[in-house]
C-alpha cells in the first residue's frame, strides 16, 4: 500500500522534470528578469565611470607684463688687444736680459742686448772704407784739376802759334787725361756712397744689438737667457712676448651659424670665468669676423668683445662663456611657452582626424610653385600668429594672437584679446574620483 501512495508523486515530478507539467508564467520569467536587471545596473555603472572620465581639470599659467630678453650663448678666450712675439734680427750671443714675465715695459726700452763686439768692429771697418774712399776722391779731384790746367794751356799755346804746336796728337792725348780724371772722381764718390752705405749699415747692427719693446705693456713670457746663441739666418726666434696694457682685454668667442643672424656690434654681453664662477663680466661686442670656421661640420664665426679689465683679475689665455643679449622688450604681455604648445585632446583627435583624412582622395591640390605671391608674402608673418587656450567658466577658449621674441621659456605677445591675469592653459588632467 505504501508503494501506491509514492507512485502518484514520483510520476508527477518526472512530468515536471519532462516539462509535461506547465509552470506559472511568473515563475518562467523570473530569470529574464535577474539577467535584465544585472545587464541595466551594469550599464549605468559603464555610464558613471565614463561620465567621470570625460571631466578633466585644466593646469593654467597667468598672464604677466615684465621683460623679455633673447641672448645667445658663446665659449672662447681672453686675450690681449695686441699681443706682439720679440725675436731677433741678427745672430749672435745674448749679453744681457733686462726684463721678466710680468715687468712693465715701455716703447723703446732696451729689453735685450746681444754681444757687441763683431758688430763694433764692422763699425770700424766701415769708417775706415768711408775715410778711404774720401781721400781717393781728394786724389782724383786734384788729378783732374791737373789735367785741366794742362789742357787750358796746351791749348792756348796752340791758338798763339796758329796750330803749329803742339801736335794734335798731343793735344788729343791731354783731352783724354782729362776724361780719365773726371771718371776717376766719380768713380770715388761712388766709392764715398757704397762706403757711406756699409758704415749705415753696421751702424744699424750695432744698434740691432739692443732689442727694443715696439709697444707699451707687460712682458708675458720670456724664453731666452743670457749666453744664448741667436742663429737669426736659420729660422725666426721667439725671445719674448708682449702684451699691451692688461687693463683692456678681448673676448674671442665661437658664435653658431644659427645665432650669427642675430649678432650685431654695439650688443651688450656678459661672460664668467672657472677662476670666478660666481661673478659676472660685462663685455661689448665690438666686431664679428667674414670668415668661417668649420669643426667637425660644425660652422661657427669668430666674434670679438671689447673687455674693461682695471683691476686686472682677468688673464689672457682664460676659457670664457659669453652670453650676448640680442634682444629685450620692457613691459610685454608674457605668455609660457607651454601655452602656445598646448591642444585641448578634442581638438588634436579634430586635427588627427583631418590629417587622415588629408590622404584620401580628392580634388587636385595646387602645388607650391603654383601659390599666388600673396600667399607667399603672408606665410612669414602666418608663421607668428598662434592660438593660446584661455579658461574661462572653466572651459578653454581658443583666442588668436600675434607673437614677438622668445626667449625659450616665455614669448611676447605683440597683439590679440588677452590680457595680463588671464589663465591660459598649459595641459589637461583626468579629474580624480572621491
Amino acid at each position: 500500500m505504501t508503494d501506491d501512495k509514492k507512485t502518484p508523486q514520483a510520476n508527477e515530478s518526472v512530468k515536471e522534470l519532462l516539462g509535461e507539467v506547465r509552470r506559472p508564467w511568473y515563475v518562467r520569467a523570473l530569470p529574464w528578469v535577474v539577467v535584465l536587471a544585472i545587464a541595466g545596473g551594469g550599464a549605468w555603472y559603464w555610464q558613471q565611470n565614463q561620465a567621470a572620465g570625460s571631466r578633466v581639470q585644466y593646469v593654467t599659467q597667468p598672464v604677466t607684463k615684465g621683460e623679455i630678453r633673447v641672448t645667445v650663448t658663446a665659449d672662447g678666450t681672453l686675450n690681449p688687444t695686441r699681443t706682439v712675439t720679440l725675436g731677433s734680427e741678427l745672430s749672435g750671443i745674448v749679453r744681457k736680459v733686462n726684463v721678466d714675465v710680468n715687468d712693465e715695459i715701455h716703447a723703446n726700452d732696451v729689453l735685450i742686448e746681444l754681444d757687441t763686439r763683431n758688430l763694433e768692429s764692422k763699425v770700424a771697418s766701415a769708417r775706415a772704407a768711408l775715410a778711404s774712399a774720401n781721400a781717393k776722391l781728394a786724389e782724383s779731384q786734384a788729378t783732374l784739376r791737373e789735367a785741366e790746367v794742362k789742357d787750358k794751356r796746351l791749348k792756348e799755346l796752340n791758338k798763339l802759334s796758329g796750330g803749329k804746336m803742339p801736335s794734335r796728337t798731343e793735344l788729343d792725348q791731354q783731352e783724354a787725361a782729362v776724361a780719365t780724371a773726371k771718371a776717376a772722381v766719380e768713380v770715388s764718390r761712388a766709392s764715398i756712397i757704397d762706403a757711406e752705405a756699409s758704415l749705415s749699415q753696421a751702424e744699424t747692427d750695432l744698434s740691432k744689438a739692443m732689442i727694443r719693446s715696439p709697444i707699451e705693456g707687460v712682458v708675458l713670457a720670456r724664453s731666452v737667457e743670457p749666453g744664448y746663441a741667436v742663429a737669426a739666418s736659420l729660422q725666426a726666434v721667439e725671445l719674448l712676448t708682449l702684451a699691451t696694457d692688461l687693463t683692456k682685454l678681448e673676448l674671442q668667442v665661437k658664435v653658431d651659424e644659427a645665432d650669427i643672424g642675430s649678432v650685431k656690434s654695439g650688443q651688450r654681453a656678459y661672460f664668467t670665468v672657472s677662476a670666478y664662477p660666481d661673478k659676472r663680466f660685462p663685455a661689448t661686442l665690438r666686431k664679428v669676423a667674414f670668415g668661417a670656421t668649420t669643426t667637425e661640420n660644425v660652422v661657427t664665426y669668430t666674434t670679438y668683445l671689447d673687455v674693461e679689465n682695471a683691476d686686472l683679475q682677468l688673464r689672457p689665455g682664460m676659457t670664457a662663456s659669453a652670453t650676448i643679449s640680442t634682444a629685450q622688450r620692457r613691459d610685454v604681455l608674457l605668455v609660457p611657452n607651454s601655452a602656445l604648445r598646448f591642444v585641448p585632446r578634442e581638438a588634436a583627435q579634430k586635427e588627427s582626424s583631418s590629417a587622415r583624412s588629408a590622404f584620401m582622395p580628392g580634388p587636385p591640390r595646387h602645388s607650391g610653385s603654383q601659390k599666388s605671391a600673396r600667399e607667399d608674402s603672408s606665410q612669414g608673418q602666418a608663421e607668428r600668429v598662434r592660438t593660446v587656450y584661455v579658461l574661462k567658466d572653466g572651459v578653454p577658449q581658443p583666442v588668436t594672437v600675434r607673437t614677438g621674441l622668445t626667449d625659450g621659456a616665455h614669448t611676447e605677445i605683440l597683439s590679440g584679446e588677452i590680457h595680463e591675469k588671464d589663465a591660459v592653459v598649459v595641459d589637461q588632467q583626468r579629474a580624480q574620483r572621491s
